[in-house]
């Protein structure tokens, strides 16, 4: 461990020295070898399991819950429901003056029958593997700094929830109520999202919204009666191009698939648009989403169909405010005294970090390991950043006690 021995008192060094990288990495390995992609509900109540015994060991009250039930809109049009995994919540000391959340995922983007399933040691100390980084290696960073923590002077100070949740690859629309619950009345957040290979954190995030679009006509014969359709499709394709144009600096916007048709010789009568947006800012998404519907509606006049929007914004901007530059600041400090350089910068990419931070939250969310290649094959873990990231927590923690905040 690489430290500054001025900026580190006694006892947060024997805090410090109490991270144990060997326990750690066999975590990572036994978690990393179950599949838990978002959709894999038996390996994703496998994960849960085993990640409920491995945070027993925390003086607090561990539960698996049930998510919300999340709406999803199929190709013929119908909505359904989508059944997701349990969710895991840890409450340690929910009456104490300081409480803190801390969050990260179980699912990963790899489905059961995806061929990626092993774990490779890349070269010494690099470990491939599904899920090693994002972000499996970052629940045994988060869970080892706990631990740390709870065993010295100051951790009977310090309450905090935990959640794991299992959707959050997906959008977190499951989870989405729970995040919002535990994060009232929260001091400050870390959430475990891997650092890029040389550390550097996220900062701001942009948001992000999905839409499914369902544009409803009138069938009719291509050749004897065209004129009484209306063609669900050529409208579904004028919105996306209309939707399109809303592009600009601040706000991306990505028509991705169109659903529907029929036959060639038959006017469709049904078609579903699939859109992203990424605003940005709070006032980027409030103009997309009134054109959004102020679209939908001229749509609606100018082809004669009916048009149901159906969706949301599910991940909020989240900017640098001034409660988030301080604790940033605060993990700045941490990684001096640790011999880190912590560094920041926005990037396009949303997370849970999104939701808290528009709770009021202060929030860093990417306190994980270090590494690289997420949502591939080639996804790696630097094995050293396990103790090394999970003093961070710990001494990030150790310090919003010693300050009693922000």
């Amino acid at each position: 461990m690489t430290t500054s021995p001025a900026s580190l008192t006694a006892s947060e060094i024997a805090c410090l020295e109490r991270i144990d990288q060997t326990t750690m990495l066999a975590q990572v390995e036994t978690w990393a070898m179950i599949n838990s992609g978002s959709g894999n509900l038996a390996g994703l109540e496998q994960t849960a399991a085993l990640l409920a015994d491995a945070f027993s060991a925390l003086p607090g009250e561990v539960q698996l819950v049930d998510g919300a039930p999340v709406e999803a809109v199929r190709a013929d049009g119908s909505i359904d429901t989508i059944e997701r995994g349990k969710h895991l919540v840890v409450s340690v000391r929910p009456g104490a003056n300081l409480r803190l959340l801390l969050t990260g995922h179980m699912d990963t983007v790899f489905p059961a029958d995806h061929p990626f399933q092993s774990l490779t040691w890349l070269e010494p100390g690099v470990l491939n593997g599904p899920g090693v980084a994002d972000m499996k290696g970052g629940i045994a960073v988060m869970l080892a700094a706990l631990k740390a923590v709870d065993a010295s002077p100051l951790g009977a100070t310090i309450g905090y929830d935990v959640l794991i949740n299992s959707d959050e690859e997906v959008g977190s629309a499951s989870s989405a109520p729970l995040i919002a619950a535990l994060a009232a009345g929260k001091v400050a957040a870390l959430t475990y999202e891997p650092a890029l290979p040389d550390g550097t954190l996220a900062g701001e995030r942009g948001g992000s919204g999905n839409f499914s679009i369902i544009v409803t006509g009138r069938s009719a014969h291509a050749g004897r009666n065209p004129h009484e359709g209306r063609n669900a499709l050529v409208a579904a394709a004028d919105l996306a191009v209309r939707l399109k144009a809303l592009t600009r600096d601040g706000l991306s916007v990505n028509p991705a698939k169109i659903d529907g048709g029929s036959a060639n010789n038959v006017v469709p009568d049904h078609a579903i648009l699939r859109v992203n947006f990424r605003p940005q800012s709070l006032e980027m998404q409030a103009l997309a989403e009134e054109a959004l519907h102020r679209l939908a509606h001229e749509i609606a006049a100018a082809h004669e169909v009916g048009v149901h929007v159906h969706g949301s914004f599910g991940r909020p901007p989240k900017p640098i405010d001034p409660g988030a530059e301080r604790l940033f600041g605060l993990v700045k400090d941490c990684g001096a005294a640790l011999g880190l350089d912590i560094s920041w910068r926005g990037t396009g990419g949303v997370c849970d970090g999104n939701n808290i931070a528009a709770c009021g939250v202060p929030v860093v969310d990417t306190m994980g390991v270090r590494g690289g290649a997420i949502h591939s094959a080639d996804e790696f873990l630097i094995a050293d950043s396990l103790a090394e990231r999970a003093r961070l927590s710990a001494l990030t923690i150790l310090r919003l006690a010693e300050k009693r905040g922000l």
